[in-house]
């Protein structure tokens, strides 16, 4: 059974001394485990293709490692994104069957992402964009973004809504007083990241996005982040809406019909039914989230889902295939 796992990490030098520098500053206090996560994340070469093969992959879908550009200076952050794209673009020309990519974009310039989503798509063969989160605040349903979304929905390719800390008022009111050690597990991993990004769903769904632009595809990971268990009480409570002032369309319409999903580092059987109940297999996408996720459980997760073969190969491999082109 062929898999392709398609919320994959990758640093680059530039990266690691400019956005990336307080996380692996971070990892490196941690010790050995920290300096091993430094090292993963740096290699998109042999050894990693290596480990793959090892765990029983076939793909990973590469993008730029967390927080991305999205918090830069917008000079600072074209410059990285085109450098991050070229060297991911090269190690899928080493590796173009165990490899493929998606775009870093200066979401600060909307015209400049849009032009580097249309390059690397059309010139570097990449699949489709990543974008981590809110850009210093503001989120894809500003219409500030609108050359970037459009763009994707006339080239074809989706859009990875990674997530990112919150903004700094939301940390401050949401997040602050605790262990720093605590604040980072509840303002991200553990809780934060996730809500934060099933609110950024939310405001593009409540804002119309999906409505203007109705062949757009955004891919989300961890099961959804919170939203099909939260789907029948959002649609219940939001039934007593005036006329008017929801969306167009069933809120399950658009979770159905323009979002995918993925489960990297949420290898939880009821979690996963939950999702699978909520949008079926065709919507589900295989993931590990390398390498702050184990290769080997996550096959091993997917072995064991509790569906039938074809769903499992649909899951695998099948939906990757038709929404990527890999």
């Amino acid at each position: 059974m062929r898999t392709i796992a398609i919320e994959e990490h990758f640093t680059t030098p530039a990266f690691v001394e400019g956005p990336g520098k307080a996380a692996t500053e971070s990892m490196l206090k941690s010790g050995p485990p920290g300096a091993k996560l430094i090292a993963a994340l740096a290699d998109i070469g042999n050894a990693r293709v290596a480990a793959m093969d090892a765990a029983g992959l076939d793909m990973q879908v590469l993008s730029l490692n967390s927080p991305g550009v999205e918090q830069s200076e917008v000079a600072d952050s074209i410059a990285l994104a085109r450098d991050a794209n070229d060297m991911l673009a090269e190690a899928v020309r080493k590796h173009p069957k165990r490899f493929a990519g998606m775009a870093a974009l200066p979401v600060g310039r909307p015209d400049k992402a849009a032009e580097e989503l249309e390059r690397c798509v059309r010139q570097l063969g990449f699949k489709g964009a990543n974008i981590n989160g809110h850009n210093r605040g503001r989120y894809l349903d500003d219409p500030f973004y609108a050359p970037v979304l459009a763009r994707a929905e006339a080239l074809g390719v989706p859009i990875y809504l990674h997530p990112t800390l919150p903004p700094p008022a939301v940390m401050q009111a949401s997040y602050s007083g605790f262990n720093p050690a605590a604040t980072f597990i509840i303002a991200g991993p553990g809780w934060g990241w996730h809500i934060e990004t099933g609110m950024h769903i939310m405001r593009m769904i409540f804002g119309g996005v999906f409505d203007r632009f109705p062949k757009l595809q955004i891919v989300i990971g961890h099961m959804g982040e919170a939203l099909p268990f939260m789907l029948p009480r959002i649609e219940a409570v939001g039934a007593r809406l005036p006329p008017g002032a929801g969306p167009k369309r069933p809120l399950a319409d658009y979770l159905r019909e323009n979002l995918h999903y993925t489960f990297g580092g949420f290898n939880f059987a009821s979690t996963f039914q939950v999702l699978l109940s909520t949008v079926g297999a065709e919507r589900i996408m295989f993931s590990i989230d390398y390498p702050y996720g184990s290769m080997a459980e996550a096959r091993a997760f997917l072995d064991t889902l509790p569906v039938s073969d074809a769903e499992r190969e649909a899951i695998a491999h099948g939906n990757a295939e038709k929404l990527l082109g890999v």
